[in-house]
């Protein structure tokens, strides 16, 4: 897809059916894998990670916080999906046997099951790098915002973020760990990346770094909710094989702090999140449609009566 497709993705218009910017989010992710028309067994690997069955919560975040600081249109839409390539490649890596030892992702055979540990690390690597490429080569920004993009994604990546978050994860079983230091592991393995992607908006829109913070705050909330809600969701359930969930026997916050406290530490995070955004905004709208469409916990506050 070359620069007319981008500028027709600039007159969808917020307030639209997030449904419609998901399609567009896929479509743009198929034009940007490699692949299209070389297949082999590499870049068939990058495109089933990529492209499997998913929400597409980080590239759709970016668009909406975008938004959020009053940019019209999907201008913000290749930071999203380089984002999104990152997430999938850390995916590759977090299912393979010297780490978690995933069979399943996204009710699909693993990559490294279905293509093999070699290439499976090999199409990790290959996403990471079409990443960047899709941030430096992003003809719809200004150099000086291309460098911007590409020095945040690679700060969220580094020994400081995913890396570090990953190596603190694994070393988990062999130190008994403090509830902050499980946060802290949480904040580097899932929110980071949801920060970068309100950093990445406010960058495409022009925001001053008071707004930026204010977006870095909202998904630093975020990032915490979703993996308390995983802790919740994930803690006791079996995989796809009937096999235990990846945290059975693992030390989590719900097994230190028990799910009462875990739902009213996600309530919290949700409600503190949500009260720097606009009530009416489709960022604020999209975050309490992404929560109550997932499995609801019993104790979960209704998010709509948390806003108001």
């Amino acid at each position: 897809m070359g620069h007319g497709f981008l500028h027709a993705l600039t007159r969808i218009e917020p307030p639209t059916d997030i449904g419609a910017v998901r399609s567009v989010v896929e479509r743009r992710l198929a034009a940007l894998a490699p692949g299209r028309h070389r297949v082999d067994p590499l870049n068939a690997a990058i495109r089933y990670a990529l492209l499997a069955p998913g929400k597409r919560i980080r590239p759709l975040l970016t668009i909406l916080s975008a938004w959020e600081f009053g940019l019209d249109g999907l201008s913000a839409m290749d930071a999203g999906c380089a984002i999104e390539m990152v997430h999938a490649a850390s995916l590759i890596l977090d299912d393979l046997p010297s780490m978690d030892d995933a069979k399943y992702r996204r009710g699909q055979p693993a990559t490294h099951v279905a293509f093999g540990q070699d290439v499976a690390i090999l199409a990790a690597i290959g996403l990471l790098g079409r990443a960047f490429t899709t941030l430096s080569s992003a003809v719809q920004f200004d150099p000086t915002t291309r460098i911007r993009l590409v020095a945040i994604l690679a700060q969220a990546l580094g020994s400081d973020g995913l890396a570090g978050g990953q190596y603190e994860d694994l070393r988990a079983p062999d130190r008994a760990r403090s509830v902050d230091t499980i946060l802290d592991t949480n904040h580097l393995k899932t929110g980071i990346l949801f920060v970068a992607a309100a950093e990445m908006a406010g960058v495409v829109a022009g925001a001053s770094e008071d707004k930026i913070d204010r977006l870095r705050s909202f998904a630093t909330h975020l990032g915490q909710a979703f993996q308390l809600w995983d802790d919740l969701s994930d803690g006791d359930a079996a995989d796809e094989t009937g096999a235990p969930g990846e945290d059975a026997g693992r030390v989590t916050a719900l097994s230190l702090l028990g799910p009462e406290e875990v739902r009213r530490r996600l309530d919290g995070h949700v409600a503190e999140g949500l009260s720097g955004l606009r009530p009416d905004g489709q960022l604020a709208i999209y975050v309490r449609s992404v929560f109550q469409d997932r499995a609801r916990p019993p104790a979960l506050v209704d998010l709509q009566r948390v806003q108001a």
